[in-house]
């Protein structure tokens, strides 16, 4: 099965133009370097690691400058660390986001880019979205409460699917609240993502 889906993803790069990406992407290693390179057309980055040094944070600032960077970090919380201290560091960059599932191993072993589907990636690749901090609030704790993702048992089911929807990773309430606000999530497309979600349960 494993070869089946090689030899498709392979035939699909041969009977389409790869996407082309202007930006940098950071990613965390060799391996998600490789599986990046077949889905698109682009440079990257490699932190090797989640303690980034000075001078990676320094190549990251220079690039951002001159090319814009994306970064595309695994979704746990390795990823989310690397992802905090880039953006402390540089103001600005733009983020790409792989649901969780997307991003698991056929066997065992940890979450990570280099497990994406190339569709997968694509699809992460073309929902981009940069941090403003000067943004104005326009979701509130309250409607996170009253949509019931910040507690109850079925909060933490309803972030993961409010995360995909909107490509924007999984978070806890607190950090949902702040990324949602910081990402200008319109109340419009969250009211759009909480009637899929609401539907999708009705459904279920």
């Amino acid at each position: 099965a494993e070869r089946i889906k090689i030899q498709k993803e392979f035939w699909g790069l041969m009977t389409e133009e790869k996407m082309k990406i202007r930006e940098v992407i950071v990613v965390e290693g060799k391996s998600d370097t490789k599986r990046i390179q077949l889905a698109v057309n682009a440079d990257t980055l490699e932190t090797r690691g989640s303690a980034i040094s000075e001078e990676t944070l320094e190549q990251i600032e220079e690039l951002h400058e001159k090319r814009g960077v994306i970064v595309f970090t695994d979704p746990d919380y390795s990823g989310e660390k690397i992802r905090k201290t880039i953006r402390e560091a540089v103001p600005g960059v733009k983020h790409a986001f792989l649901n969780r599932r997307d991003a698991a191993p056929n066997h065992k072993g940890s979450l990570g880019v280099e497990h994406a589907s190339l569709e997968a990636i694509r699809a992460a690749l073309k929902n981009l979205y940069t941090e403003d901090v000067a943004a104005p609030i326009q979701i509130s704790r309250e409607d996170l409460a009253l949509a019931g993702l910040i507690s109850g048992p079925e909060a933490k089911k309803r972030r993961r699917l409010l995360g995909e929807y909107l490509h924007i990773g999984y978070t806890n309430g607190k950090q949902l609240y702040k990324r949602l606000n910081l990402f200008q999530i319109s109340p419009e497309e969250f009211a759009a993502a909480l009637k899929e979600i609401n539907e999708g349960e009705q459904n279920g």
